[in-house]
């Protein structure tokens, strides 16, 4: 490049140099922020320097480091050092593979330039598309990761929270032994089993009234007449005694009432036998129940004022004796 088209491109970057500053992301790190001021200025070769060895140390975000392997690749290329100046732009777009120089604030022959390196590398910017994508979706996923656990880490301190407010009432409760002999179920009521218990009760119920009923109407069906006896020692002669039977007709309703009573009594003890042998053995002579419950904290009480009482003074008067009462509220 000879002089002539370099003074031009001096003079340009000049008078764009106030627009350049004001397109600039600020920076964190201070250097590289004098580093911009002096490319502004058109110190190339301080820039391309110091931005190398700053680049070499280290530690530096992402961001800067993009700007400063810009502002070396840019001075360089003022420089006329072609080679540096390539391999610090092709580092800028391996960071940035869609990084791109803005025509309006650096000159149209560093943007062909840049616009050259960039279609040189367009499978391998392609591949550092994929692999930022790829790092993109990690990142993504472990910030997701992280969101859960702090959820989860939340909810448990919350659930220890209520934990910690709950009290356990424990209730204990004796059961008497004897009742588990008592019939309808009673057994089975204590022990809290009441399906069991209303099954035996309205099992022993039913055959008991069977039962009452049966022995009522075979008992209805005897009969008492009178027998008169002769020849007994007695004022006349003769003795009435009375005799109580079940007519011949009625011998199959007695002996079905019969036997109905009969099946029922010994269908009510075997129910009842059956109801106790349950009812001891499911037996326990006492209950633990617990019952939690969430504790809050004991209102406090209202805080009394205190009124200090009223207070009677004597003061002396010209005429004699004289008294104030005094009040405070």
């Amino acid at each position: 490049m000879s002089r002539g088209p370099l003074r031009i491109l001096l003079l340009v970057l000049a008078l764009l140099g106030p627009a350049f500053a004001r397109a600039q992301a600020p920076s964190a790190d201070p250097e590289v922020a004098a580093l911009r001021s002096s490319f502004e200025y058109g110190k190339y070769a301080e820039v391309l320097e110091r931005a190398g060895q700053r680049i070499d140390r280290g530690d530096l975000p992402e961001e800067d480091l993009v700007e400063l392997h810009k502002l070396a690749g840019l001075s360089a290329f003022n420089l006329n050092r072609t080679e540096e100046a390539e391999r610090h732009l092709r580092a800028v777009l391996r960071l940035d593979p869609d990084f791109s120089l803005d025509p309006f604030v650096v000159p149209p022959p560093a943007v062909a330039f840049f616009e050259d390196l960039k279609n040189q590398m367009a499978g391998e910017r392609e591949f550092l598309r994929q692999e930022q994508r790829l790092r993109l979706e990690r990142e993504k996923a472990e910030a997701e990761r992280r969101e859960q656990e702090r959820v989860a880490l939340e909810t448990q301190r919350r659930r220890a929270e209520e934990l910690a407010r709950q009290v356990t009432v424990r209730t204990v409760e004796k059961r008497n032994f004897l009742v588990n002999f008592v019939p309808f179920g009673a057994g089975q009521f204590q022990q809290g089993r009441n399906s069991m218990g209303i099954v035996f009760a309205a099992t022993e119920g039913a055959l008991a009234i069977t039962s009452i009923i049966a022995f009522f109407a075979y008992d209805s069906l005897f009969e008492e007449r009178f027998i008169t006896l002769d020849n007994v020692l007695d004022e006349d002669g003769r003795a009435s005694i009375p005799v109580r039977f079940i007519p011949t007709d009625r011998a199959r309703q007695a002996d079905t009432w019969q036997l109905l009573k009969l099946a029922s009594a010994t269908g009510f003890y075997t129910v009842y036998t059956l109801g106790v042998v349950d009812a001891v053995y499911h037996h326990e002579d006492q209950v633990v129940t617990s019952t939690t419950v969430e504790s809050r904290p004991e209102p406090k009480p209202p805080a009394v004022s205190m009124v200090p009482p009223p207070r009677l003074r004597l003061y002396s008067t010209r005429g004699g004796l004289g008294a104030g009462l005094t009040l405070t509220f």
